[in-house]
């Protein structure tokens, strides 16, 4: 799909920090895209791309004029993906014209729905991972992380682990073994947001995710996301999108409605 149809229209879906269920292939070719992968930041520009493995942490900022389609892969299957978050620049005319010739006969498949559609997909994505793998080989790589990135990916990979428990951001540099000061700053450096700002939006998500997709009480989802009541919960949404937790939901089902 291309990114836009990613959103579903809703911005918030890809700009606050989240993970997903699949491995995502990510194809800029024309504009500028900020991404935050596993807790640092890069700039991603026309003709790169970007391989986010499923359940990393992740947000993607769309600048305007921004073009691209993501390819989304079920773990487990046979199209192979990284373990790990990887970022390409292509160069050669002839790998950007395959991997946007087999993103666009994928959106061919999906739209068109015609026999064997599934098939032909799943032909298609194994035929883009191993267009990812051929280009991986090529890549010049890259510097060693510094030990701010280090700490920064592994605290990254705690707050999706743990967003949903209340924990607060203290709790965990306690179990990185170092002080809150240090994690803040280090994440500052390295994503242009504080531990706790972090940590705050990968909440968010979750629980925006959770009021305008699903239907559990709100009393449930404040539950499930750790927070101590509903009406902290009702705060807490109101603070950051300047509408109540019931008002996100109505206007998220006046959208699916028409």
């Amino acid at each position: 799909m291309t990114l836009a149809q990613w959103t579903h229209g809703a911005p918030w879906r890809l700009t606050l920090p989240h993970s997903q269920p699949r491995h995502a292939l990510i194809w800029i070719t024309r504009g500028q895209a900020r991404a935050t992968v596993g807790g640092l930041r890069r700039g991603v520009g026309a003709h790169n791309a970007l391989a986010v493995p499923a359940g990393t942490l992740f947000s993607l900022d769309i600048g305007p004029g921004c073009y691209g389609q993501v390819c989304l892969i079920p773990p487990g299957g046979p199209a192979l993906m990284p373990d790990e978050p990887e970022h390409l620049r292509i160069r050669e005319v002839q790998a950007q014209g395959e991997l946007t010739a087999l993103l666009d006969g994928m959106m061919r498949e999906a739209a068109q729905a015609r026999p064997f559609a599934d098939e032909a997909a799943q032909a298609l994505a194994i035929q883009v991972t191993v267009w990812l793998r051929r280009a991986l080989i090529n890549q010049e790589p890259g510097p060693p992380p510094t030990a701010a990135q280090r700490l920064v990916v592994a605290y990254a990979s705690l707050v999706e682990q743990g967003h949903a428990s209340g924990q607060p951001m203290a709790a965990y540099a306690r179990d990185l073994g170092v002080t809150p000061t240090h994690l803040g700053r280090s994440c500052k450096a390295c994503c242009g947001l504080t531990a706790a700002d972090l940590l705050t939006q990968r909440v968010l998500h979750a629980a925006r995710e959770m009021l305008e997709d699903g239907d559990d009480a709100i009393r449930h989802v404040a539950a499930q996301l750790g927070f101590g009541s509903a009406a902290y919960f009702s705060r807490f949404i109101q603070a950051h999108t300047g509408a109540s937790p019931s008002a996100l939901r109505r206007k998220a089902r006046m959208l699916k409605a028409g």
